[in-house]
């Protein structure tokens, strides 16, 4: 390959350049501070910056977003520390999705059988209920079946199927994941008023 030649082909970033120098000098680096780390304001400059973001979404400090406008997150999504979503194309996480710490989520590759290098992008899309455990790899392309699991260090390039705990480089499923039935944490009001009047 002929690195000189590297085209992106018909790829656009998506935004005006002035918004994505704005995103670039001061978004980003707002949301990746530490110095504030409050999910809202994060979540509000990322909105400001075109992404959709569902209620009670959890963003902690050092995560990296490379286009907001390519970005878009379900309710009571959490996103750990110096998590990065390099979403050259889009990104979707829907809700009750557990992305953990370092975790990378990758849209772009290369054809390395061209000369050029050509880039080549493919969105990501999480379903709900999900986890990606810390320092886990998603590739382009992916789409991570309704409450998945792809544990600690995993890597795929590869979709993940529902209901499934993934490990491993390249991941393999292990076993079905199971999950217990919600316990309420009060008894309920209405039985314990038939038992009174017994």
């Amino acid at each position: 390959m002929y690195l000189d030649r590297y085209t992106t082909g018909s790829y656009t970033p998506g935004a005006p350049y002035w918004k994505q120098l704005l995103w670039y000098f001061i978004g980003s680096p707002l949301v990746q501070s530490y110095w504030l780390p409050m999910s809202g304001l994060k979540v509000w400059l990322l909105q400001q910056f075109g992404a959709a973001i569902g209620q009670g979404v959890r963003i902690k400090t050092g995560v990296r977003v490379k286009f907001p406008w390519r970005l878009t997150l379900g309710d009571f999504v959490w996103i750990g520390e110096d998590a990065w979503i390099d979403n050259l194309a889009q990104v979707t996480i829907e809700s009750h999705v557990c992305i953990s710490q370092g975790v990378y989520l990758c849209t772009g590759n290369h054809n390395w059988s061209e000369p050029d290098f050509r880039l080549i992008t493919a969105p990501i899309h999480i379903q709900a209920g999900s986890w990606i455990a810390a320092k886990a790899v998603i590739g382009p392309g992916v789409t991570v079946g309704q409450g998945a699991v792809l544990t600690l260090g995993g890597v795929t390039v590869r979709s993940l199927e529902p209901m499934t705990i993934y490990a491993g480089n390249p991941a393999q499923a292990i076993k079905p994941r199971k999950v217990s039935e919600l316990q309420p944490l009060l008894p309920d009001l209405s039985d314990r008023m038939s038992e009174e009047r017994c």
